[in-house]
């Protein structure tokens, strides 16, 4: 594949994932499940992309720009958007840690990570007493529950689904 369209496959990937992550998200929000300090976001199961491709980072991190938009949060647009890009780079620098043959090390940035800078901005901007230690640990609690229920139990599935024979043939990330 030349570079022009190596590039242009890669743009679409980047998109696709981007738009997916936005609408998983926005889906979610009918449940109340994508804001606020419980949440378990549908679209953190492709926290697991950039283990395929390096096009989930922009993707993953556009993605999450534009479903924060929804959270009517200017802050989420910052703290949220930078944790998942930090996530996705971990993510993809963990890709080929194996445990029985799972990446289950790459599954665990975006958990710590947006446990750790969610749970701080909740405990500092939006905690009715203002910061505390414990209301920080607490608030990392609650958001790093939903993201292991969202990225364990929804994001190691998919990794086992593109991964399948059938699927895997098929190259979807292949950039």
């Amino acid at each position: 594949m030349n570079k022009q369209k190596s590039r242009l496959k890669y743009i679409i990937t980047a998109a696709l994932i981007a738009a997916i992550y936005a609408a998983l998200t926005y889906f979610g929000s009918f449940f109340g499940l994508s804001y606020g300090p419980i949440q378990v976001r549908f679209s953190e199961a492709l926290t697991i992309l950039p283990i395929f491709t390096p096009a989930a980072i922009p993707g993953l991190t556009i993605g999450c720009f534009i479903a924060n938009i929804g959270s009517f949060n200017p802050l989420d647009l910052i703290f949220g958007t930078f944790a998942t890009f930090l996530s996705a780079l971990l993510t993809y620098f963990l890709k080929d840690m194996r445990f029985k043959n799972l990446p289950l090390l790459a599954i665990l940035p975006p958990v710590i990570i947006n446990a750790l800078i969610i749970g701080f901005e909740i405990a500092v901007f939006f905690l009715a007493k203002g910061y505390s230690f414990y209301g920080f640990v607490i608030s990392a609690i609650q958001v790093g529950t939903g993201q292991i229920i969202a990225c364990y139990g929804l994001g190691l599935p998919l990794y086992l689904a593109l991964k399948s024979k059938r699927l895997s043939k098929i190259n979807f990330f292949k950039t």
